[in-house]
Parts: structure tokens; C-alpha cells; sequence
């Protein structure tokens, strides 16, 4: 709901009010933006609420000569220009027709509709006028005859408002060096500020800072929107935990170059912004034209960080992720990468396909290396003409040999970059980024194609629809396995605007073949997440999360993306271990245990699997199933976990209306473990529960030597006896059943004591290093 009533503008969601209001000098002035305040709020009300202005802070300078209280670097704005009295970071650094850098953009009319202001370009949220109310600022130069409009959507049921700007120039030509989507302004109350940082197999750790005097900026400037720097970033107070505490996020639905800023400045005012990022940007607007940025997005909690992800979870699943594909769950699916890489012809395929299936998995996904010259990643790409060495029958035929078997087909592309040893290259060099004069640095072995060139954009199409339509394949895996450098294209008016075209490429490229095709489920990946944001989102439903398959480092990486994402956006495999990431070995329960909080996958070599193995398998994949809909969309939390001296420990919950899944997983185990409690908030406090350890198995030679201690004989712990007795026999872990009122579950439930060293049984919880277990809660 958005209202305007007495010079205030009053955005109402379910939980949150956000209001600013237009000053007696035309400026848009921040009010409040937090906790939701009475529908019928009056303007003494927003008058109170206010930030007072009764006496002049030395060293500034006065906006009007008439009016010495009123100085821009002292009040909080929805909008600030430069070159009038604000020395704060500015979201706009243009050069105006005049030649100059002054903007003092003011107000001068406003419209409100129901539903959303639809983008020419860039994709944006979607929702039905019912679940959504739009407002558009109409903001005027005071000089130059360029305006702004500032473009705000309410959704109402997940607390998120969205924020976008569209500049158009009806002077002499202007140049946009900077224009970011979302400019908001708060007094300080003692922020703090967390991003969500790493790199290749380590992206998405969560990182927090107090908010300090200056300027941080989380920016990416690798051409995509980044494994080193996630667009999302939030701002919390002092004492926010997941369950309460007051936190603010901010997102951008954009692929590309992205930058979040926020500052503290000397009058302690917090500024936050989020947009397309200036690192080499550059924008010619001529007369009568006009540039949209990137739809940006934010939320508010007074619940912890719980509260916030639920906000955005909801955004993404209900306004952001393609309609065809909202509340669908996600199948269980095979990948061929892991166990075959380039070495893999029909038969060892149609085996693992097999096999996956008697497993019970529904997906078979052909990875890399089935194309024409693909047997390593030096040749091959851009040529997507199947490999008839593998493949003598053609694509097609393999694809219905493998839905034969009672499994959809699923293959990966990379189609936006080029080997140099490839047909494509050796006919089309000039379709390569590259600067003229200077030979290309690689990644990968590999160039990046030039989508800012219509032909190749339509190369791509074509190419891509083409096998898709052969194969009738159900499921894309599109990757993009390098960052961008030597950016250059002959098909841009200036070198300023190269990233940006190449991502309006990208969504071009996406909306061409995935239109028509609205079947067909799209798996982003770079590299893993190097490019996990909301606008893949908007044509991916889900994204591979990591190359990185171990659990120990997945923790952190699923973890860190849940703050912003839902689970059913996020690509988790089983994979074989020790894994290929870490050399890490981990039990194929906690491997499991892991990917289950996503979009669950294996990729592993079944062949080699041992017949215990392979039931727990089909174990893991039927409860799955059972719970998916609860594994994929249900209310996500992070559990908090008391005691954890050695910070070993995390807990995750899945919610729905009939049942909760709950994680509990240990890193390197301690000596002497405290007792571990399982808290589950939020449940009818008289109402009476069932919790249920997930049986899970144990298997002999985890134990090594120690077997020895527990037999009437001594056998070599690597010997063929227990080697062959590993290969058929498990035991299962401690399996714990409670009944309780969901009060008791809230303050807390002490689980089954972990092995000290010093005494077992079958009540005793065997976690050692990277053990986990899942509990199931049911209302009785």
C-alpha cells in the first residue's frame, strides 16, 4: 500500500512502514523506515518522527540564503546530487549539459498504480496488481532539463520494496558516470555491516564489520556480479541475532559489475546505496534518450537475521524466480562431471544412467565434453556439433535412450565463451573480446565471446536451440568458467559502456532461447556462483552454488547465501570423497545431510559404490522425496547453537506447515563436547511434538583399529575380512525419539551425549569429525 497524504509519501507492507516527504526546498527527505507504524498515521505523527532541525552545525554550508537551518550534508535524503552542501558519497556522478558536475535534482510530480512499472531491458520482479503498488518520483534538474525518475514497488506480503531510477536528457548531450539504483539515508544506531565474501570454492562467507567512520564498497569489476563479492549486503544493530535484533538487506537484480557502498559520516548518518558499479563505466545519454538502472531491493526485519531471509526467500520465490517454475519442486539429478570429466564415451554413460536410476534418481545431466573436438578444456568451445566418437548415433538419440530408461535429459552448455582452438574461432576471431593490437589474456584456455555483437547473439541462439531441440532436453546447466579482461567490442559507441552491454546481451540471449522453451529448467553456474544474483534468477530457477562439493566448506557457503536466498535456488551435490575440492574425507551422511538443504544432486562415480553404499542411497533419495517440498520451500532458519566453545557446530531448519527438518552438523570434533541442545522456535507452546533422529548409517572402517577393542579376535583393520565386511555392513548411528510440547522444543532439548573416548552404545552419538544427523519434527 502506498500512500500520500500531506506532502509524505507512506509505503505500508505487512510488517514494515517507509516514509519520506517532500521539504518546503522540493527534496525528498527520509523519515522512517523500520518496524510497520498505524495505517492512519497523520502527518503530526511523521512530523515527530522527524529528524529535528533547530540549530546549524558549524562547517557547513547553507542550501538557501533565507533559510540558514536547512544544510544538505546534515539531512536525510531518498536522493542527493552534488556540488550544493553534501559531501557524502553521491549515487549520481554526472557530467550535465552544461559541462559540469552540479545536479540538485527536485521535485516535481509523482504517480501511483497498482502492480509494477515494467523495464524495457533489464529483467525486474514480477507480481500481480493484487500483491503489488507502484510509485514513480518524477525528480527535475534545476538547471539542465534533465529529470529522473525514481521508481518504488511495494510488495506487500514479503515486507520488500524495490528500487530503481530511469534518467532522461531533453538537453544537449550528458554523460552518467555513476547512477546507482538505491540511495537511502538513516541516523546511525550503532550498524554494523555484513557481506558476503570469498572466491573460487569459497564463495559466499558471511563477513561482518562494525559500520565505521568513511566508506566501505562491496563491488565486483570481474564482468559478472562475482564469487568475490555477493551483491547483497546487509546493516544490523548492536545485538541482532537470528531471532531478533534489527537488520536491514539490500540486493540488486543485475549479472553484472555491481557496487553496494555504505557510509558513516562525521554528522553520524548512515548512507547505503546499491547499483551498477562505476568501475569503467561510461554513458553518452543524447537528447531525447533515456537509461534505466538495475532493479534494486530491500528489505527490513525487527526479528534477526531469520526474519530478514524469510523476507527475501519469499521476494525471490513468489516475485522474482519465472512464474513457470514458482513452487515447483526441483527433481533429484545425476551429473556426469565429477566421476567422468572429458573421459566418457555412450556405454560408461548409459551405465551411470542405469545406475542412477535404481537409485532412484530423476534427472541425467551430460556435463562437459560432448561436443565436437572436447576432450579437455583447450578446444571445443563454441562448437556445439555433438562428438560423434561418443556419440555415433547423434545426441538426439543417446537423449531417448536415456528418457528410456525412465529419466529426464539434462546438458550443460557454455556459450559465452571460445577456445582459439575451435571452428567458431578460426572463422570468427573478431567475435572474441579482445583489444585490437594486444593479444588476449586466457582463462581457462578460453576467451570470452563478444555479446555486445548482435551476430553473436544470435550464433548463440541458434546453436543453443538447435541441440535443445534435437535432444528435447528438460534441463540446462549454462556455465561461464572465466572472469572478463581485454573488454573491447566494435559494436559499442564508447569503450564506457562495454559491461554493461555485454550483461543486455546476456538477458537477450536468455529471453531468445528460454522463452519459447518455458519447460525447460535453466541452472545457471560460473565457475560455481560466481554469478548468483537475482537477475540470473529471474531466468534461472536455480544456481550451482560451488564447485566445491565438500560439506565442511558448504556449511559456510549455503549458509552464506541462505541470508539472501531461498533454498530452492541453490545447485548441492553428493559428490565422492575425499573430495576434489579439499582432499577432505567426510561421511556420506553429512555429504548428504549438506545437499539436502537445496536442490539435491549426485555426482559421483556409482560404479565403484559398495552395496551398503548404494542402499543408503536410495535411502537418502527416498526420504528426500517425502520431504522435498519441505527441503525446498520452506521456512529456512539457522538454528542457534548453545555452548559451541570450539565454533564446530551449526543447525539449520526447514519449516512447513505439517513437518520441520532440522540439520546438525559438527566440523572438527573437540575433545570432551559439551552437551548439544536442539532449540526450535516459534512452535504452539501446548501443542505436543514428536522429534526423530534421520537413521543413518555407520560404517566399520571409520573406526580403523579401534575395531579390534570391541571383537574376540584381532583383525588388520585394513584387511580383507573387514575391508569385505565394510562393503556389506553398516551400523546405524544413534537413533534419539522425543515427545514434547513445543514449548520444551523453544527453550531447548538436550540431545543424546557425543562419544567421548571413552565409552559407547547404541544411545550414544558417534559425530567424530564432520558427522552431522537430521531430526524430523511432526506435530502429534
Amino acid at each position: 500500500m502506498i500512500i500520500f497524504n500531506s506532502n509524505a509519501f507512506i509505503l505500508q507492507t505487512e510488517n514494515t512502514s517507509y516514509i519520506f516527504r517532500i521539504t518546503k526546498h522540493d527534496h525528498l527527505e527520509h523519515i522512517y523506515y523500520g518496524t510497520k507504524l498505524a495505517d492512519d498515521i497523520s502527518a503530526s505523527d511523521i512530523e515527530t518522527l522527524a529528524p529535528k532541525r533547530t540549530a546549524q552545525a558549524g562547517s557547513t554550508v547553507v542550501y538557501d540564503r533565507e533559510d540558514n537551518l536547512y544544510c544538505l550534508d546534515t539531512m536525510c535524503f531518498e536522493w542527493s546530487g552534488i556540488g550544493r552542501g553534501d559531501y557524502r558519497f553521491s549515487p549520481a556522478e554526472i557530467k550535465m549539459p552544461d559541462g559540469g558536475f552540479i545536479s540538485d535534482f527536485i521535485y516535481e510530480s509523482h504517480s501511483i498504480k497498482e502492480g509494477i512499472i515494467p523495464m524495457k531491458e533489464l529483467p525486474t520482479s514480477h507480481g500481480a496488481e493484487s500483491e503489488c503498488t507502484s510509485l514513480e518520483v518524477l525528480l527535475r534538474d534545476k538547471v539542465c532539463d534533465v529529470t529522473l525518475k525514481l521508481i518504488y514497488t511495494v510488495y506487500k506480503n514479503t515486507n520488500c520494496i524495490t528500487r530503481r531510477v530511469i534518467i532522461e536528457n531533453n538537453a544537449a548531450p550528458l554523460v552518467i558516470r555513476r547512477l546507482l539504483s538505491l540511495s537511502l539515508d538513516m541516523s546511525n544506531t550503532g550498524f554494523s555491516l555484513v557481506t558476503f565474501d570469498g572466491d573460487w570454492a569459497r564463495e559466499a562467507h558471511k563477513h561482518d564489520r562494525l559500520l565505521q567512520y568513511g566508506i566501505f564498497v562491496n563491488e565486483s569489476r570481474t564482468g559478472a556480479s562475482g564469487n568475490k563479492h555477493n551483491p547483497g549486503f546487509l546493516l544490523y544493530e548492536n545485538g541482532t541475532a537470528e531471532d531478533h535484533g534489527r537488520v536491514y538487506g539490500f540486493n540488486l537484480v543485475y549479472s553484472g559489475n555491481h557496487f553496494g557502498f555504505a557510509e558513516l559520516s562525521s554528522h553520524d548518518l548512515v548512507r547505503a546505496g546499491i547499483g551498477i558499479s562505476p568501475h569503467c563505466f561510461e554513458w553518452t545519454l543524447g537528447t531525447g534518450e533515456s537509461f534505466e538502472t538495475p532493479e534494486a531491493v530491500m528489505t527490513f526485519s525487527g526479528g534477526g537475521f531469520n526474519g530478514l531471509s524469510r523476507n527475501f526467500h519469499s521476494f525471490v520465490n513468489n516475485h522474482i524466480i519465472p512464474e513457470a517454475w514458482q513452487g515447483k519442486e526441483r527433481p533429484v539429478l545425476y551429473n556426469s562431471w565429477e566421476p567422468c570429466f572429458f573421459k566418457f564415451n555412450q556405454s560408461k554413460l548409459m551405465r551411470l544412467a542405469r545406475l542412477s536410476k535404481k537409485l532412484g534418481m530423476e534427472l541425467f545431466v551430460l556435463d562437459d565434453g560432448w561436443f565436437k573436438g572436447r576432450n579437455s578444456d583447450t578446444a571445443g568451445l563454441g562448437d556445439y556439433a555433438p562428438n560423434r566418437r561418443k556419440f555415433p548415433r547423434g545426441l538426439g538419440k543417446f537423449a531417448r535412450r536415456i528418457r528410456s530408461l525412465g529419466l529426464e535429459f539434462g546438458i550443460w552448455f557454455e556459450p559465452e565463451m571460445v577456445n582459439e582452438n575451435s571452428d567458431l574461432f578460426r572463422a570468427h576471431p573478431e567475435y572474441s573480446v579482445r583489444r585490437k593490437g594486444c593479444e588476449p589474456a586466457l582463462g581457462r584456455n578460453q576467451l570470452v565471446l563478444d555479446l555486445c555483437n548482435p551476430a553473436v547473439c544470435d550464433y548463440i541462439v541458434e546453436a543453443v536451440g538447435r541441440v535443445l531441440d534435437e535432444t528435447g532436453a528438460s534441463y540446462v546447466k549454462w556455465d561461464m568458467n572465466r572472469h572478463i579482461s581485454d573488454f573491447w567490442s566494435d559494436h559499442v559507441p564508447s569503450q564506457g559502456e562495454f559491461f554493461h552491454r555485454y550483461i543486455l546481451g546476456l538477458y537477450d540471449i536468455l529471453r531468445r532461447i528460454f522463452k519459447p522453451r518455458p519447460h525447460i529448467l535453466l541452472e545457471s553456474c560460473s565457475s560455481g556462483s560466481n554469478r548468483f544474483d537475482l537477475g540470473m534468477l529471474c531466468f534461472s530457477p536455480q544456481i550451482w552454488a560451488s564447485d566445491n562439493t565438500d560439506p565442511a566448506v558448504r556449511l559456510s557457503i549455503q549458509g552464506g547465501l541462505s541470508y539472501l536466498y531461498p533454498q530452492s535456488t541453490m545447485g548441492a551435490h553428493v559428490s565422492d570423497s575425499p573430495h576434489q575440492q579439499t582432499l577432505r574425507n567426510t561421511p556420506l551422511s553429512t555429504r548428504y545431510n549438506t545437499a539436502c538443504f537445496g536442490c539435491l544432486g549426485y555426482e559421483m562415480d556409482l560404479r565403484f559404490l559398495t552395496p551398503v553404499e548404494k542402499s543408503e542411497i536410495r535411502e537418502q533419495i527416498a526420504f528426500y522425496k517425502k520431504h522435498r517440498k519441505t527441503f525446498q520451500y520452506g521456512s529456512f532458519e539457522r538454528l542457534p547453537v548453545t555452548g559451541n566453545r570450539l565454533k564446530n557446530k551449526t543447525a539449520w531448519l526447514c519449516r512447513s506447515e505439517k513437518e520441520a527438518v532440522a540439520g546438525f552438523f559438527q566440523t572438527q570434533a573437540g575433545s570432551g563436547e559439551e552437551p548439544d541442545i536442539l532449540r526450535v522456535c516459534g512452535l504452539e507452546n501446548e501443542a505436543l511434538y514428536s522429534v526423530t533422529t534421520h537413521p543413518q548409517r555407520l560404517y566399520i572402517s571409520r573406526f580403523g583399529g579401534l575395531v579390534k577393542h570391541l571383537l574376540p579376535v584381532t583383525l588388520n583393520p585394513a584387511g580383507f575380512i573387514l575391508r569385505t565386511v565394510n562393503r556389506h555392513y553398516a551400523l546405524t548411528d544413534c537413533v534419539e525419539t522425543y515427545e514434547c510440547r513445543g514449548s520444551l522444543l523453544s527453550s531447548g532439548i538436550p540431545l543424546n551425549n557425543q562419544f567421548t573416548g571413552s565409552y559407547y552404545n547404541n544411545k550414544t552419538r558417534l559425530l567424530g569429525d564432520y558427522g552431522s544427523s537430521l531430526y524430523i519434527i511432526e506435530r502429534m
